[in-house]
């Protein structure tokens, strides 16, 4: 395993420039690619390009940075909290249905957090919201309670 983690921590080195080049490209393609390469290559320094490309044009890209965030957050649900706001956006007001169930799975990966948790719920429970992202933001909202009920008592309230 470490041999693994000293080739990615050697591709990351190589590539970093010409990942936020290509995030950067007015071709929507190249920038999808970019943003995929950031979980696919475990790029933890990169949030804040996530971030940028969750807020682009392009569903495609924001889906691609979904993906990513969701991959990198599996093992660091800080990597959720910190865009926790933008995502609580992108999951009830993204025009495109894949972007919005996107951000409701890589909400599992977050902390319990009510103000969520209550988004998800109204989501599901709502009627102008397709089936498919009624139906994911039900089990996530379910997930994330249980993940809530799990932990000891006064630490399922984070910032």
């Amino acid at each position: 395993m470490a041999g693994s983690e000293r080739e990615l921590a050697t591709l990351r080195a190589q590539w970093d420039e010409e990942l936020e080049s290509a995030a950067r490209s007015a071709d929507y393609r190249i920038r999808a690619a970019a943003y995929r390469g950031v979980g696919q290559f475990r790029f933890r320094q990169k949030i804040e390009l996530l971030r940028r490309g969750l807020e682009d044009e392009s569903p495609a890209v924001r889906g691609s940075a979904l993906i990513s965030l969701e991959l990198l957050s599996r093992d660091h649900s800080g990597d959720i909290n910190g865009v926790r706001p933008l995502l609580h956006e992108v999951i009830t007001n993204d025009p495109n249905e894949a972007v919005r169930r996107l951000g409701i799975v890589a909400l599992r990966n977050g902390s319990p957090q009510q103000d969520t948790v209550t988004i998800l719920l109204g989501l599901a429970e709502g009627d102008t919201a397709p089936r498919e992202v009624r139906d994911a933001a039900l089990k996530v909202a379910q997930a994330l309670r249980k993940k809530a009920l799990a932990k000891p008592s006064g630490s399922a309230k984070s910032s």
